[in-house]
């Protein structure tokens, strides 16, 4: 499947604008392309009980599910400028729980499977 990045960045651009980050100062948004051919996206939404907070990526899978499930392909995570941020190692198991080894996110050097973003993985593979 061709995956149109810069579409897939705008969405993770306007998911951002929607983050709720009043501590941190620092907004994330995140978009994803789903197997079915839609897209998801999210924002990361801060408490004052600071490890309450939720990553972009929490948003974006309970999108993902609510929306009617699906495998994601490709996912795009940015600031407030707009520059791609790295999924935290939380967040790299939460794609790859919905994504696997072949869900591809966009990095400065260009798009990376979670083979290489998370090498080692843990998933439902290891469960049976």
């Amino acid at each position: 499947m061709n995956i149109d990045w810069e579409a897939l960045k705008l969405k993770a651009t306007q998911a951002m604008k929607q983050s709720y980050s009043p501590y941190s100062k620092f907004p994330v948004g995140v978009a994803a392309l789903v197997s079915d051919g839609r897209f998801v996206s999210g924002c990361n939404v801060e408490n004052a009980s600071y490890g309450l907070t939720l990553c972009a990526e929490c948003s974006l899978i309970s999108d993902l599910i609510m929306s009617g499930g699906g495998r994601l392909l490709a996912v795009v995570c940015v600031d407030k400028e707009g520059s791609l941020l790295s999924p935290c190692g939380r967040c790299r198991q939460l794609l790859y729980e919905h994504g696997g080894d072949s869900l591809e996110v966009l990095t400065p050097e260009g798009p990376k499977n979670m083979e290489f973003i998370l090498p080692w993985s843990f998933g439902p593979k290891d469960l049976s």
